[in-house]
Protein backbone atom coordinates (compact mmCIF):
# COMPACT_ATOMS: atom_id res chain seq x y z
CA UNK A 1 0.00 0.00 0.00
CA UNK A 2 1.41 3.72 -1.09
CA UNK A 3 1.85 6.31 1.72
CA UNK A 4 0.79 9.31 1.45
CA UNK A 5 1.58 12.67 2.02
CA UNK A 6 -0.04 15.23 4.34
CA UNK A 7 -0.63 18.55 3.78
CA UNK A 8 -2.54 21.05 6.36
CA UNK A 9 -4.82 23.64 5.75
CA UNK A 10 -4.23 27.14 8.25
CA UNK A 11 -7.39 27.71 9.67
CA UNK A 12 -8.44 30.94 7.98
CA UNK A 13 -12.01 30.27 9.88
CA UNK A 14 -10.22 30.86 13.41
CA UNK A 15 -9.27 34.48 11.87
CA UNK A 16 -5.64 33.64 12.72
CA UNK A 17 -3.70 33.70 9.46
CA UNK A 18 -2.76 36.80 9.51
CA UNK A 19 -1.01 37.28 12.91
CA UNK A 20 2.75 36.61 12.22
CA UNK A 21 3.56 34.90 15.80
CA UNK A 22 0.82 32.54 15.53
CA UNK A 23 1.16 31.36 11.78
CA UNK A 24 5.23 31.02 12.47
CA UNK A 25 4.96 28.71 15.18
CA UNK A 26 1.85 26.65 13.64
CA UNK A 27 4.41 26.22 10.67
CA UNK A 28 7.07 25.56 12.21
CA UNK A 29 5.75 22.55 13.97
CA UNK A 30 4.01 21.10 11.17
CA UNK A 31 7.38 20.82 10.07
CA UNK A 32 8.06 19.07 13.55
CA UNK A 33 5.17 17.02 13.19
CA UNK A 34 6.56 15.39 10.19
CA UNK A 35 3.83 17.12 7.48
CA UNK A 36 4.56 17.53 4.34
CA UNK A 37 2.88 20.90 3.29
CA UNK A 38 1.38 23.84 5.00
CA UNK A 39 -1.81 24.81 2.66
CA UNK A 40 -2.89 28.69 2.33
CA UNK A 41 -6.63 29.31 0.81
CA UNK A 42 -7.61 32.38 -1.19
CA UNK A 43 -10.24 34.94 -1.16
CA UNK A 44 -8.94 38.11 -2.38
CA UNK A 45 -12.36 39.62 -0.91
CA UNK A 46 -15.60 38.04 0.52
CA UNK A 47 -19.05 39.47 -0.60
CA UNK A 48 -21.04 41.22 2.25
CA UNK A 49 -24.07 40.16 -0.11
CA UNK A 50 -24.21 37.38 -2.93
CA UNK A 51 -26.31 35.53 -5.34
CA UNK A 52 -23.59 32.63 -5.89
CA UNK A 53 -23.82 29.11 -4.15
CA UNK A 54 -20.51 27.88 -2.32
CA UNK A 55 -20.74 24.33 -4.02
CA UNK A 56 -18.94 22.82 -0.66
CA UNK A 57 -21.97 22.82 1.74
CA UNK A 58 -25.31 22.03 1.65
CA UNK A 59 -26.89 25.35 2.46
CA UNK A 60 -25.05 27.15 -0.73
CA UNK A 61 -22.98 29.46 1.66
CA UNK A 62 -20.06 30.11 2.18
CA UNK A 63 -18.74 29.69 6.90
CA UNK A 64 -16.65 32.93 6.68
CA UNK A 65 -17.74 36.29 7.69
CA UNK A 66 -16.77 39.12 5.78
CA UNK A 67 -14.63 40.46 8.14
CA UNK A 68 -12.47 37.65 8.57
CA UNK A 69 -8.53 38.48 7.91
CA UNK A 70 -7.82 36.49 4.94
CA UNK A 71 -4.43 36.96 3.85
CA UNK A 72 -3.20 36.53 0.33
CA UNK A 73 -1.90 33.20 0.25
CA UNK A 74 1.52 34.07 -1.72
CA UNK A 75 2.35 36.89 0.60
CA UNK A 76 1.84 34.07 3.73
CA UNK A 77 3.79 31.47 1.71
CA UNK A 78 6.93 33.71 1.10
CA UNK A 79 6.78 35.14 5.26
CA UNK A 80 6.39 31.28 5.83
CA UNK A 81 9.17 30.08 3.72
CA UNK A 82 11.04 32.07 5.83
CA UNK A 83 10.59 30.60 8.75
CA UNK A 84 11.15 26.88 7.97
CA UNK A 85 13.46 24.79 6.43
CA UNK A 86 12.05 22.31 4.33
CA UNK A 87 7.89 22.50 4.93
CA UNK A 88 6.62 22.30 1.26
CA UNK A 89 4.52 26.02 0.82
CA UNK A 90 0.85 25.28 -1.19
CA UNK A 91 -1.99 27.35 -2.22
CA UNK A 92 -5.35 26.01 -1.83
CA UNK A 93 -7.05 26.68 -3.89
CA UNK A 94 -5.61 30.21 -5.80
CA UNK A 95 -8.39 31.59 -7.53
CA UNK A 96 -6.87 31.95 -10.91
CA UNK A 97 -8.89 34.50 -12.77
CA UNK A 98 -8.01 37.22 -9.69
CA UNK A 99 -4.60 37.05 -10.75
CA UNK A 100 -2.70 38.06 -14.28
CA UNK A 101 -0.22 35.32 -15.44
CA UNK A 102 2.61 37.71 -16.31
CA UNK A 103 2.37 38.88 -12.77
CA UNK A 104 1.62 35.60 -11.19
CA UNK A 105 4.37 33.97 -12.98
CA UNK A 106 7.34 36.72 -11.15
CA UNK A 107 5.54 36.11 -7.75
CA UNK A 108 5.30 32.10 -7.90
CA UNK A 109 8.94 31.78 -9.39
CA UNK A 110 10.20 34.03 -6.83
CA UNK A 111 8.64 32.24 -3.58
CA UNK A 112 10.16 29.05 -5.30
CA UNK A 113 13.76 30.31 -5.85
CA UNK A 114 13.60 31.78 -2.80
CA UNK A 115 12.39 28.71 -0.46
CA UNK A 116 14.18 26.38 -2.79
CA UNK A 117 11.92 24.74 -4.91
CA UNK A 118 9.04 24.31 -2.22
CA UNK A 119 6.26 25.85 -3.79
CA UNK A 120 3.64 23.97 -5.04
CA UNK A 121 0.31 25.79 -6.96
CA UNK A 122 -3.17 24.44 -6.55
CA UNK A 123 -5.63 26.48 -8.57
CA UNK A 124 -9.25 26.77 -9.72
CA UNK A 125 -11.58 29.22 -11.39
CA UNK A 126 -13.40 30.20 -8.03
CA UNK A 127 -17.26 30.04 -7.76
CA UNK A 128 -17.74 33.47 -5.90
CA UNK A 129 -19.10 35.54 -9.28
CA UNK A 130 -19.05 39.04 -6.88
CA UNK A 131 -15.53 38.08 -6.33
CA UNK A 132 -14.23 37.76 -9.75
CA UNK A 133 -16.30 40.18 -11.52
CA UNK A 134 -14.74 42.72 -8.28
CA UNK A 135 -10.90 41.63 -9.89
CA UNK A 136 -12.06 42.75 -13.01
CA UNK A 137 -12.65 39.06 -14.91
CA UNK A 138 -15.84 37.88 -16.55
CA UNK A 139 -17.26 35.12 -14.67
CA UNK A 140 -18.48 32.76 -17.59
CA UNK A 141 -15.02 33.06 -19.21
CA UNK A 142 -12.80 31.82 -16.56
CA UNK A 143 -12.94 28.09 -17.83
CA UNK A 144 -11.18 29.05 -21.07
CA UNK A 145 -9.12 32.32 -19.51
CA UNK A 146 -7.75 29.61 -16.92
CA UNK A 147 -6.26 27.51 -19.65
CA UNK A 148 -4.40 30.47 -21.52
CA UNK A 149 -3.16 31.10 -18.21
CA UNK A 150 -1.71 27.94 -17.06
CA UNK A 151 0.09 27.86 -20.71
CA UNK A 152 1.33 31.63 -20.10
CA UNK A 153 2.78 30.51 -16.99
CA UNK A 154 4.36 27.33 -18.09
CA UNK A 155 5.79 29.71 -20.91
CA UNK A 156 7.33 32.39 -18.58
CA UNK A 157 8.48 29.87 -16.32
CA UNK A 158 10.99 28.23 -19.26
CA UNK A 159 13.89 29.41 -19.54
CA UNK A 160 14.76 31.08 -22.88
CA UNK A 161 17.00 33.88 -22.65
CA UNK A 162 15.98 35.47 -26.03
CA UNK A 163 12.28 35.94 -24.83
CA UNK A 164 8.94 34.11 -24.75
CA UNK A 165 5.74 35.73 -26.81
CA UNK A 166 2.32 34.53 -26.55
CA UNK A 167 -0.94 35.44 -28.76
CA UNK A 168 -3.82 33.68 -27.08
CA UNK A 169 -7.42 35.59 -26.58
CA UNK A 170 -7.15 37.06 -23.52
CA UNK A 171 -3.34 37.83 -23.27
CA UNK A 172 -0.85 39.05 -25.69
CA UNK A 173 2.82 40.03 -25.28
CA UNK A 174 5.85 39.69 -27.18
CA UNK A 175 9.86 39.34 -26.07
CA UNK A 176 9.67 39.08 -22.78
CA UNK A 177 11.66 37.07 -20.05
CA UNK A 178 10.54 36.66 -16.86
CA UNK A 179 13.40 36.00 -14.02
CA UNK A 180 14.33 34.42 -11.67
CA UNK A 181 13.12 30.96 -12.53
CA UNK A 182 11.49 28.10 -10.67
CA UNK A 183 13.70 25.51 -9.44
CA UNK A 184 11.76 23.11 -11.81
CA UNK A 185 11.72 25.99 -14.16
CA UNK A 186 8.53 25.38 -16.15
CA UNK A 187 7.63 22.61 -14.23
CA UNK A 188 6.87 23.83 -11.31
CA UNK A 189 4.04 21.82 -9.62
CA UNK A 190 0.44 23.01 -10.60
CA UNK A 191 -2.49 21.31 -9.23
CA UNK A 192 -6.00 21.61 -10.15
CA UNK A 193 -8.51 21.99 -7.50
CA UNK A 194 -12.38 21.56 -7.86
CA UNK A 195 -15.06 19.01 -7.86
CA UNK A 196 -16.49 19.21 -11.90
CA UNK A 197 -15.65 17.53 -14.79
CA UNK A 198 -14.53 20.57 -16.18
CA UNK A 199 -11.43 20.69 -13.36
CA UNK A 200 -10.92 16.49 -13.81
CA UNK A 201 -10.18 17.17 -17.50
CA UNK A 202 -7.93 20.26 -16.67
CA UNK A 203 -6.04 18.46 -14.59
CA UNK A 204 -5.47 15.64 -17.00
CA UNK A 205 -4.69 18.25 -20.13
CA UNK A 206 -2.85 20.70 -18.68
CA UNK A 207 -1.67 19.77 -14.51
CA UNK A 208 0.38 17.96 -12.35
CA UNK A 209 -2.17 17.16 -10.25
CA UNK A 210 -5.88 17.23 -9.16
CA UNK A 211 -7.55 18.02 -5.71
CA UNK A 212 -11.15 17.25 -5.72
CA UNK A 213 -11.55 17.71 -2.02
CA UNK A 214 -15.25 17.57 -0.60
CA UNK A 215 -15.83 14.69 -3.18
CA UNK A 216 -16.05 10.50 -2.61
CA UNK A 217 -17.54 7.49 -3.54
CA UNK A 218 -18.46 6.85 -7.24
CA UNK A 219 -18.51 10.88 -7.80
CA UNK A 220 -14.91 10.95 -6.92
CA UNK A 221 -14.30 7.70 -9.21
CA UNK A 222 -15.76 9.60 -12.36
CA UNK A 223 -13.89 12.32 -11.81
CA UNK A 224 -10.36 10.37 -11.04
CA UNK A 225 -11.82 8.53 -14.54
CA UNK A 226 -12.31 11.55 -16.29
CA UNK A 227 -8.63 13.14 -15.33
CA UNK A 228 -6.70 10.01 -16.23
CA UNK A 229 -8.74 9.96 -19.90
CA UNK A 230 -7.91 13.48 -20.19
CA UNK A 231 -4.45 12.98 -19.62
CA UNK A 232 -4.66 9.96 -21.97
CA UNK A 233 -5.88 12.08 -24.91
CA UNK A 234 -3.23 14.74 -24.47
CA UNK A 235 -0.66 11.97 -24.47
CA UNK A 236 0.42 12.42 -21.21
CA UNK A 237 1.16 9.71 -18.46
CA UNK A 238 -2.03 9.54 -15.93
CA UNK A 239 0.17 7.99 -13.20
CA UNK A 240 2.47 10.57 -12.81
CA UNK A 241 -0.84 13.05 -11.81
CA UNK A 242 -0.94 13.20 -7.78
CA UNK A 243 -4.04 12.83 -6.43
CA UNK A 244 -4.88 15.15 -2.60
CA UNK A 245 -8.36 14.07 -1.22
CA UNK A 246 -9.51 15.77 1.97
CA UNK A 247 -9.96 14.54 5.37
CA UNK A 248 -10.18 16.31 9.05
CA UNK A 249 -6.96 16.35 11.19
CA UNK A 250 -9.18 15.73 13.98
CA UNK A 251 -10.73 12.49 11.94
CA UNK A 252 -7.89 10.99 10.19
CA UNK A 253 -6.00 8.11 11.53
CA UNK A 254 -3.80 5.61 9.84
CA UNK A 255 -6.70 3.33 8.97
CA UNK A 256 -8.79 5.94 7.27
CA UNK A 257 -5.57 7.48 5.41
CA UNK A 258 -5.17 3.93 3.83
CA UNK A 259 -8.81 3.96 2.35
CA UNK A 260 -8.07 7.05 0.71
CA UNK A 261 -4.71 5.90 -0.19
CA UNK A 262 -6.84 2.97 -1.56
CA UNK A 263 -9.04 5.13 -3.59
CA UNK A 264 -6.37 6.82 -5.51
CA UNK A 265 -4.65 10.03 -2.47
CA UNK A 266 -1.00 10.60 -2.81
CA UNK A 267 -1.94 13.47 -0.81
CA UNK A 268 -4.59 13.96 2.20
CA UNK A 269 -5.11 18.00 2.84
CA UNK A 270 -6.03 17.94 6.59
CA UNK A 271 -8.64 20.67 7.61
CA UNK A 272 -7.80 22.10 10.98
CA UNK A 273 -11.03 23.13 13.09
CA UNK A 274 -11.04 26.58 13.91
CA UNK A 275 -8.72 27.16 16.86
CA UNK A 276 -7.31 30.19 17.88
CA UNK A 277 -4.97 29.30 21.00
CA UNK A 278 -1.75 28.25 19.20
CA UNK A 279 -0.64 26.15 21.99
CA UNK A 280 -4.53 23.82 21.38
CA UNK A 281 -3.40 23.87 17.78
CA UNK A 282 -0.03 22.43 18.66
CA UNK A 283 -1.39 20.09 20.55
CA UNK A 284 -3.78 18.92 17.97
CA UNK A 285 -1.39 18.74 15.02
CA UNK A 286 0.67 16.34 17.77
CA UNK A 287 -2.25 14.03 18.55
CA UNK A 288 -3.09 13.73 14.54
CA UNK A 289 1.06 12.85 13.54
CA UNK A 290 1.00 10.04 16.37
CA UNK A 291 -2.19 8.59 14.98
CA UNK A 292 -0.37 8.55 11.58
CA UNK A 293 3.00 7.88 12.71
CA UNK A 294 4.86 10.18 11.10
CA UNK A 295 8.27 10.13 10.46
CA UNK A 296 9.88 13.60 12.34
Amino acid sequence: MKVPKFGVVAPVGAGVTADPVWMAAFAQHLEACGFESIVIVEHTVLATRYDSVYPYDSSGRVDLAPECPIPDPLDVLAFLAAHTTHLGLATGVLVLPNHHPVVLAKRAATIDALSGGRLRLCVGVGWLREEIEACGTDFESRGRRADEQLAVLRTLWDDQPGGVSHHGEFFHFDNIACYPKPVARARLPIHIGGHSPAAARRAGRLGDGFQPLGVAGEQLASLLGLMREAAAAAGRDPAGLEVSLGHSVTKVDSERAGRLADQGADRIVLAMPPITDIEEAKDTLSACAQRLSLPT
